[in-house]
């Protein structure tokens, strides 16, 4: 593959960000097979790391590289689309730093004390945010984060100021202020148990259904620009679609998680209703995604990155759209709430949106950063072949859970009598669990491949036919227009 420089040197703090996106995300992963383990092996790793314990370091290290990622994302895209460096890349570095440090010493803190002991020695009890499932960080590390939420946003805004305007760029910015002022709702935790949920729903929900649509959106254009040479307005007449979608069902679908917590019965209906429609914006993905492909312009010679494009319209649809819509409805929901259907609907839905997107932009970006157009075909390969590996992997553990979710509602939540305790229903699951387990080690393995690609050389074939450039090829190049 030839050699390419950086547009704008200032992109190169993206890949800071990616690769402790990576190294997170496997810590995610081994924490949660440890997790499935502990369903079928009630004490493994007891007492040194009990079962809530890891449940927290694998949720929180799932959002936290998430984040990582879309930083990254951003610290790339942003220069580019502006046609400007980065406001100041000094200060990206240096909360790449404070992120990194801050979350580590958090999963320290979880596992190293008890729970309360933490809260108790950070200082809860000035203002009590703790507690809650996905912001169980502590009060210094919930500051810590929006220290870094506001720099990043100031060093972006700024750089979008003095430089050109796009969709892309406009879209991808509408969605990381909406995700840093709803993080805002972290610190509201109100005495009553019905508005705190409302609350916590306004950070959960409206983030990943709400305005991380929006970056999952602008994310997949920039790629699908670059890697296609479709025209700009094509694909941002899509992106308007899709987002303008993905509000109006998002916002108002938040009214599924207000069905049994207190709040007015209308819920039920606007839930209901604007649930219903949210698999519209992730179909509408799909067919923009195919689309796209099919009118380019050009054959990119990053086709790894195309796959990863492909499988996260495909898999976001299925996840986000038709595993969330089989069990949105109220009058489904009130048998199968808090059951291993939600668990399927939740593996696929991150999977398929915001793990596949993040992916794509490191497998687009990355050999950029690394001084290449695109890696090398057999690094490609083994990429794609890590593409189905993790997608088979997480396939298994979907239907696992999902038959697990229904033989649960089945036994537990449908007999009007006689029916099953949890404890005694959670036994007849256990084989439901050990293929979920099967399919973790699976996606653990898949993992693995993406991670080994980074460090597969070309062929003696393709280096054959590289034309020698004595270094000439990694010289700054004039930014040009896509």
């Amino acid at each position: 593959m030839k050699p390419i420089a950086l547009k704008y040197k200032s992109q190169a703090v993206a890949k800071l960000y990616f690769i402790a996106a990576l190294a997170l995300f496997a810590g995610q992963i081994i924490f949660g097979l440890s997790l499935g383990l502990q369903y079928v092996i009630g004490d493994f790793l007891f007492p040194y790391i009990p079962f809530n314990q890891a449940r927290m370091v694998h949720t929180n290290l799932l959002i936290v590289w998430l984040l990582f990622g879309f930083m990254g994302a951003a610290y790339y895209i942003v220069p580019e689309e502006t046609e400007t460096e980065l406001w100041s890349p000094k200060l990206a570095v240096a909360l790449f730093w404070i992120f990194l440090v801050a979350g580590a010493l958090t999963i320290v803190g979880y596992l190293a004390v008890p729970y309360a002991k933490l809260a108790e020695l950070t200082g809860n009890e000035l203002l009590q945010t703790m507690g809650r499932e996905f912001l169980e960080q502590p009060l210094p590390t919930k500051l810590g984060i929006v220290v870094v939420a506001v720099g990043f946003m100031l060093n972006l805004t700024m750089t979008m100021l003095k430089g050109r305007k796009t969709s892309v760029g406009l879209v991808l910015m509408l969605g990381l202020w909406g995700l840093t002022l709803l993080f805002l709702f972290s610190f509201v935790n109100p005495h009553n148990l019905v508005r705190d949920k409302m609350y916590w729903w306004f950070v959960v929900h409206l983030w990943v259904e709400g305005v991380w649509e929006l970056i999952l959106g602008a994310l997949l254009a920039f790629v699908l620009v670059k890697t296609t040479g479709v025209d700009r307005e094509v694909i941002d007449k899509w992106l308007y679609i899709i987002i303008a979608f993905a509000l109006m069902t998002g916002i108002l679908g938040t009214g599924h998680h207000f069905y049994f917590i207190g709040l007015p019965g209308y819920w039920k209906t606007i839930g209901s209703v604007f649930s219903a429609m949210e698999p519209i914006p992730f179909f509408m993905m799909t067919v923009f995604a195919f689309n796209m492909v099919q009118r380019r312009r050009r054959e990119h010679p990053n086709q790894a990155a195309v796959t990863w494009a492909l499988g996260t319209s495909v898999i976001g649809f299925l996840g986000a759209g038709l595993w969330g819509f089989i069990h949105t409805l109220s009058p489904v929901n009130y048998y199968t709430h808090g059951t291993q259907v939600t668990a399927a609907h939740g593996h696929l839905a991150f999977y398929g949106a915001y793990v596949l997107v993040v992916i794509t932009m490191i497998s687009y970006a990355m050999p950029i950063l690394r001084g290449r157009e695109a890696n090398p075909l057999r690094a490609q390969a083994l990429e794609k072949k890590s593409f189905w590996t993790m997608s088979i992997g997480m396939g298994v553990m979907v239907l696992a859970l999902t038959g697990a979710g229904v033989l649960q509602v089945w036994l537990q939540r449908l007999p009007t009598s006689g029916a099953m305790s949890f404890m005694a229903t959670q036994d007849q699951l256990a084989t439901f669990y050990w293929v979920r387990i099967a399919g973790g080690v699976i996606f653990l393995l898949g993992l693995l491949m993406y991670l080994a690609s980074f460090f597969v050389g070309a062929s003696a074939e393709e280096l054959a036919q590289q034309p020698a450039h004595g270094g000439k090829g990694l010289k700054a190049a004039p930014a040009q227009r896509a």
